[in-house]
């Protein structure tokens, strides 16, 4: 389980890195997403990878490892997926004004040949 989620982290990372690397707007919205999610997933994963557990403790019962998931970074998670969201809807909207300012897409708002 620990092995696939940080290929996916790995795949979604890189994947963003080179899209944010590209010349069109739209490309540089999709790869700063991807490396949003890349990101929620790692800060998830450091939480814990345990199934069927309580994210908070039982009464009665000592806070150890085989009991207890940590509640803090699914809170965080869950906050940056919200912030993210708003984030990419304000970028989207700049995106939008400065193709109908500019007539293109490039993200120095110069074309390039070739």
């Amino acid at each position: 389980m620990e092995v696939i989620l940080a290929i996916v982290i790995g795949v979604l990372g890189g994947s963003g890195v080179w899209l944010v690397l590209r010349p069109r707007t739209f490309q540089v919205l999709m790869g700063l997403s991807l490396l949003s999610y890349a990101v929620n997933l790692f800060i998830f994963a450091m939480g814990s990878l345990l199934l069927a557990r309580e994210p908070i403790v039982q009464a009665g019962v000592a806070p150890t490892l085989e009991n207890y998931t940590d509640p803090l970074p699914q809170s965080l998670v869950l906050t940056a997926i919200v912030i993210g969201f708003a984030t990419s809807a304000l970028f989207l909207v700049v995106m939008m004004a400065l193709r109908g300012l500019t007539g293109n897409d490039h993200v120095d708002g110069q074309e390039r040949d070739g």
